[in-house]
């Protein structure tokens, strides 16, 4: 089990604050502080990435620990630490942490600014297995006994559900990829998507586009190469070729076989 502190002290005086303020208003309930994303991952990027949490407690939330944590999670927003804005995240009770339900919920939810009680959407699944494989905790015993293993198809099924539910009304309403940032997360994001698709395994966003880099049609090598480089690099507006390579992955999904192999 990795632990609390991380190279980076911006964001270890972020989630120090959110576990004082956590374990403040819920007491006894708090059991611990844990990392997914990239932080768990490795694949940390302090130019572009977010700062992915999941608080379990003991039980479900009441109405008044909801408006507590609500109250301290706009605070710790207004507060002026660099992190504290990109914060995302939620409390999930013990019970419902160890395999992804569909109808479980809803939960208090944490995205960047936002507060919200919500059910979790397929990516839990992906969340789930990093938060078991990575074991990395602020605070608290290992994760690991309280998730059950996520298994290769597990991960394959949570993909397309992604794709199908998420990615695909894209296509028809593309408002979120006018912004060129967005274009490099939603191709680094179908790279993701087609090496698990292919692997069965979850890799960081720049792994999986060094892996679409050796492994697809050189047609996709610009576009890849170019999200790869934001935001060190200028991200030109290229909104059709993204919408292309949403389809193309949309379209393997659908397939049995691995992603088409570099010729």
């Amino acid at each position: 089990m990795s632990t609390h502190p991380m190279p980076f002290p911006d964001v270890n005086r972020v989630l120090a604050r959110l576990r004082e303020g956590a374990e403040a208003i819920l007491g006894p309930k708090f059991l611990g502080l844990y990392l997914y994303g990239s932080l768990a991952s490795g694949g940390f990027q302090p130019q572009r990435s977010d700062v992915d949490f999941v608080v379990v407690v003991r039980e479900e939330l009441t109405p008044a620990e909801v408006e507590a944590l609500t109250a301290m999670h706009r605070e710790l927003a207004a507060s002026g630490l660099k992190w504290a804005p990109k914060l995302e995240g939620s409390y999930l009770p013990l019970a419902d942490l160890r395999r992804y339900d569909p109808q479980g919920g809803p939960y208090l939810c944490v995205n960047e600014g936002r507060f919200y009680q919500a059910g979790h959407g397929w990516d839990w699944v992906i969340q789930r297995h990093t938060l078991r494989t990575h074991d990395m905790a602020v605070a608290g015993p290992s994760i690991r006994p309280w998730i059950d293993p996520v298994s290769p198809e597990e991960l394959r099924r949570a993909i397309r559900e992604l794709l199908a539910e998420w990615w695909a009304p894209m296509l028809q309403d593309p408002a979120f990829l006018a912004r060129r940032e967005y274009q490099a997360f939603a191709v680094l994001s179908m790279c993701r998507a087609l090496h698990t698709l292919a692997t069965g395994q979850v890799v960081s966003k720049e792994e999986a586009g060094a892996w679409a880099l050796a492994t697809l049609d050189r047609s996709w090598a610009g576009l890849i190469q170019r999200a790869l480089a934001w935001p060190q690099a200028p991200q030109p507006d290229e909104l059709d070729a993204t919408l292309a390579f949403i389809q193309y992955t949309l379209a393997q999904s659908l397939q049995t076989n691995s992603p088409a192999q570099s010729t």
